[in-house]
């Protein structure tokens, strides 16, 4: 039987409201693995039925002398307390069909993905469209149901029921979608009503002007509010389907706009972002400072939630750790350092610093996520510091030299592979 079966027993039988008696108890503590899985074998085949008696003659001599009814309760408590785990043979049938689950489930991930992207870019195309078909069209009584204001509400309503609903949808691609679309009129709706805009080109014009405003309360009210709505709505589905870790990362990315929007942070930005550019000799955009300003403010909470050493963490610690390495990415590219490079220098050092602190931690706790974010996010930072560095020499002695570029980014692309199997030989193999 090319079955591998693990007993993990469970020996104080008093916390499952299970009463043991002494003799019982200490039968049960004297055997071993291999015994523990013939008394398993033994109850299997008296639950279903079978006759026990040949199978318990065939095997008898490997215990000592129990008495039947001892016996029937050492099996009892064997089967009740044990967890069965199974390895499927190597080139196997039900290998072959284990793989081909593995293989789908990445195929239903990437089919949803793709179907959300499909209904939201829909949205856009044809949103306005369909307004203006059912205001100017239609008679008054649809006039009535489907006015800008109106249906406004009737869609926050039918994001509410697309939560609710979805999270009792079985398929995982249906369920994604259907939730999706809920949170996308959720938050875009919320807007609508907090800008009294209904349109999305008018809201999202105006969205954008109250982030960078001087009015705090438009800000809070038209920012603030809907992320803040949109996280209650994710915690809910979290609770509901918490199988779904994605829903991790969407959380703290509507998390993080809804605290970051609040007004006070513009005051504090300008103590905040020195920590990523000490230097003043170069000519940043605004949003590049306020990039480096929220930089700093996940940095400190991804630091923070790092040492509490809790595992209830980690998925924000994960997710956190994605916009930073994301961040990083956007700050430390040259395009941003026009008058001087001593900041450009700078960033290199600390997004080399940080992009090895994620994989040593995600290595020590053994998060396997932040290990994969750490070395894509290394080999992307590579190939970008590569590029920049022809941008550093006159055009006209790199305008000839396309395919040594070529060849060199392949080359190099071939020595990270290597690097990589090397050092997951290393660390996880021997």
């Amino acid at each position: 039987m090319k079955k591998i079966i693990y007993f993990i027993l469970l020996l104080n039988f008093s916390m499952y409201g299970k009463s043991v008696s002494d003799s019982v108890s200490g039968s049960l503590s004297s055997l071993n693995d291999k015994q523990k899985s013939v008394l398993y074998e033994f109850a299997v085949l008296k639950k279903n039925g079978f006759n026990t008696n040949q199978f318990w003659l065939k095997h008898k001599n490997e215990f000592p002398k129990l008495d039947d009814k001892v016996r029937d309760e050492l099996a009892l408590q064997v089967y009740a307390n044990s967890q069965v785990l199974y390895t499927a043979p190597k080139n196997s049938a039900i290998q072959f069909w284990m793989q081909t689950q593995l293989l789908t489930n990445w195929m239903f991930y990437l089919s949803a993905f793709i179907a959300i992207c499909a209904v939201i870019a829909l949205f856009k195309k044809y949103w306005n469209l369909l307004i203006d078909f059912l205001i100017k069209h239609l008679a008054p009584l649809f006039r009535f149901l489907f006015s800008p204001v109106l249906l406004t509400y009737e869609l926050l309503i039918i994001s509410v029921i697309c939560i609710f609903y979805g999270c009792t949808v079985e398929e995982f691609v249906f369920r994604t979608v259907i939730i999706h679309v809920g949170l996308c009129l959720l938050w875009s709706q919320s807007t609508a009503i907090f800008t009294r805009e209904y349109f999305i080109n008018k809201y999202a014009f105006k969205l954008k002007h109250n982030f960078w405003g001087t009015d705090p309360w438009e800000t809070v009210k038209t920012v603030c509010i809907p992320a803040f709505v949109l996280t209650l709505a994710l915690l809910y589905i979290l609770y509901k389907v918490p199988e779904d870790v994605f829903y991790n990362y969407e959380i703290v990315l509507s998390g993080i706009a809804a605290i970051y929007a609040l007004p006070f942070w513009r005051f504090l930005e300008k103590y905040l972002y020195p920590v990523l550019f000490p230097f003043k000799n170069d000519n940043r955009t605004r949003s590049i400072s306020s990039l480096g300003g929220f930089t700093v403010i996940a940095l400190i909470a991804v630091v923070v939630l790092a040492l509490q050493w809790n595992p209830l963490f980690y998925n924000v610690i994960s997710a956190l750790t994605v916009l930073l390495l994301f961040s990083f990415l956007v700050l430390s590219t040259k395009e941003n350092y026009r008058i001087g490079f001593n900041n450009y220098y700078y960033l290199q050092f600390v997004t080399v610093l940080f992009l090895s602190a994620v994989f040593l931690y995600g290595f020590h706790v053994r998060i396997n996520d932040l290990i994969w974010f750490a070395i894509i996010a290394a080999s992307i930072y590579i190939i970008i510091k590569y590029l920049e560095l022809f941008s550093f020499f006159p055009n006209g002695k790199t305008s000839k030299i396309w395919a040594w570029k070529l060849l060199g980014a392949a080359a190099l692309l071939w020595l990270m592979g290597k690097g990589i199997l090397y050092i997951s030989k290393t660390l996880f193999v021997n």
